[in-house]
């Protein structure tokens, strides 16, 4: 009968021994001189002996070896991660997220170019009453439209007045503060670019259409006809006057539809609230009251039609709240479902708007310290980024 025993050592890597005993049998063949007796059915300690001592051994030798190995195997990946890091040590660096200054630039050149912008058109407005002025008919001709708000409310005349006042306040109000704006580059060329596409869009409705005079109270100035060098010095002082009746240069009729009081009232107004701290609510309340109160008493001075300050309001809100939207969304830029890139303005928009990645943030600094205190926390990220780098 064949008796299998395995012998196993407590090494991680088992040691196998196969022994086959054979007992004495009276009918079998005497066993070979080789053969050991055992004695109950167990191994002869002379013969269990020789083969344990040989097991262990070879379970420890193979075990050392082993392990021999394994060291040997993480040595060689240990050098050949320290001489891949060192060949390739220029290439590993230390990703720096991008600061808020590389995501807002000033480009102040992009703001002179929307300054020049806007006062081109200025001027250009100026050269249209003037022509347009030679084209209103005469009160004794063409009597006023009629007019459903001059019907219910009769003319105050020094409500224009009040009119001029609260848009030179609302004006030197925007001016401060934009003075203190810290991103004040980006929101300059916004204003200087939306004044101006206004102011041009007023040029082409006033001079496709000329209103008669909205009140028999208003003097104009008596019409030169083919005197080039008398326009000129009335564009001039219309010019020097700003336009306003408080200076005495206004004396021209005939740019009433749109009204340019309602667009610098509704747009400075837009403009503070855009770009002022939320927790000045009563600060944007009294602007409001301002603009609303400047453009209610145009009418109740009868200075304008009613249809000259709702298409005026209308174009200004408009135009503002579809160039901000497009700011203030970087996603719309390029999407192809955007419906109102296809504004003609749109190329001069992404001219003006291409390095803004972000909305721009209402934060306040002082203007004479602005190239030292404002920038140097900026500065100081960037040199400790490319001394790293370096």
């Amino acid at each position: 009968m064949a008796v299998s025993e395995l012998i196993q050592d407590t090494d991680d890597t088992p040691a196998h021994l196969e022994v086959t005993v054979m007992t004495e049998d009276p009918t079998s063949p005497p066993p070979p001189p080789t053969s050991h007796p055992v004695a109950n059915g167990n191994l002869s300690s002379s013969l269990l002996s020789p083969l344990a001592t040989r097991g262990d051994s070879s379970a420890r030798h193979h075990g050392d070896r082993k392990s021999a190995s394994l060291e040997d195997k993480q040595s060689r990946l240990i050098g050949c991660l320290h001489s891949g890091l060192k060949r390739h040590r220029d290439y590993v660096k230390i990703a720096v997220p991008r600061q808020r200054a590389d995501r807002l630039p000033r480009e102040w050149w992009k703001t002179g170019v929307a300054f020049l912008y806007a006062t081109f058109n200025l001027l250009f407005t100026t050269v249209i009453i003037t022509f347009v002025h030679e084209r209103v008919p005469d009160k004794s001709v063409s009597p006023p439209l009629p007019d459903k708000f001059f019907d219910y409310m009769e003319r105050v005349p020094w409500a224009f007045t009040v009119t001029e006042v609260n848009g030179l306040l609302l004006v030197a109000l925007w001016f401060i503060q934009w003075l203190f704006l810290k991103h004040k580059s980006i929101v300059g060329r916004r204003c200087f670019f939306l004044i101006g596409t206004l102011y041009m869009y007023r040029c082409v409705t006033m001079y496709i259409t000329t209103l008669p005079v909205p009140g028999k109270h208003m003097v104009c100035a008596p019409k030169l006809y083919n005197d080039s060098t008398g326009k000129i010095w009335r564009v001039l002082r219309l010019i020097s006057g700003g336009g306003l009746s408080l200076t005495g240069s206004h004396l021209m009729c005939g740019d009433f539809l749109y009204s340019g009081h309602t667009v610098m009232l509704t747009l400075a107004y837009l403009f503070i609230a855009e770009y002022s701290p939320r927790r000045l609510w009563w600060y944007r309340w009294l602007c409001w009251l301002l603009s609303a109160t400047g453009v209610v008493f145009i009418l109740v001075g009868h200075e304008h039609y009613s249809v000259d300050v709702v298409v005026g309001y209308f174009v200004t809100t408009r135009v503002f709240w579809c160039y901000h939207t497009m700011a203030n969304t970087h996603a719309l830029r390029q999407a192809p479902n955007n419906l109102l890139s296809r504004t003609w303005w749109n190329p001069v928009f992404n001219f003006l708007e291409r390095n803004v990645q972000e909305p721009v943030p209402v934060v306040f600094c002082w203007p004479i310290a602005l190239p030292s205190s404002c920038t140097q926390r900026y500065r100081s990220v960037d040199n400790a980024a490319a001394s790293r780098d370096e």
